[in-house]
């Protein structure tokens, strides 16, 4: 098993899901919920890419190497449906998908998480990634209603 997490971690998106709140974490914030996965808009933001979401499983698995297939096979598939909707919803040139492992890997929540982004023509993700900012929950708001909509997945953990 390769863990990283620290002793007593407190999970931000084991907690999003409990029900606890902060200004990076809203229940606004989540576009979608599956038995096994769910769907929120990022809250760190990079700069010509406004509205990525990150797919998480519901259940806290660390990285790739421990997430048992059906959770991961639920991931990918509203990953899936993510980009779909992103694409329509959000009316962009494309999609991109990242998910990271481990530190050397750029992994910095211990919670398997797929980044997907909404990309623009020449819109340099890749080279940006220093400029990434915190954006505040009323910039997320319309993001993650316009996704929602399309989506038409529940929103609650309920």
């Amino acid at each position: 098993m390769h863990t990283h997490e620290p002793a007593g971690y407190d999970c931000p998106f084991c907690r999003l899901q409990r029900g606890i709140h902060n200004e990076h974490n809203q229940p606004g914030d989540v576009v979608g919920v599956t038995d096994l996965a769910y769907a929120r808009v990022a809250p760190k933001w990079w700069p010509a890419n406004p509205g990525a979401v990150l797919v998480i499983p519901r259940a806290h698995h660390e990285n790739l190497y421990d997430i048992p297939a059906d959770a991961g096979h639920a991931v990918w598939d509203l990953t899936q449906r993510v980009a779909v909707a992103m694409r329509s919803a959000y009316d962009c040139a494309g999609i991109s998908t990242r998910q990271h492992n481990e530190p050397a890997g750029n992994q910095d929540v211990w919670h398997l998480h797929v980044h997907v982004f909404p990309r623009r023509v020449d819109d340099r993700l890749y080279e940006r990634h220093r400029e990434t900012r915190w954006a505040p929950p009323e910039e997320r708001a319309p993001y993650a209603d316009r996704l929602a909509a399309a989506l038409e997945l529940p929103r609650s953990f309920d």
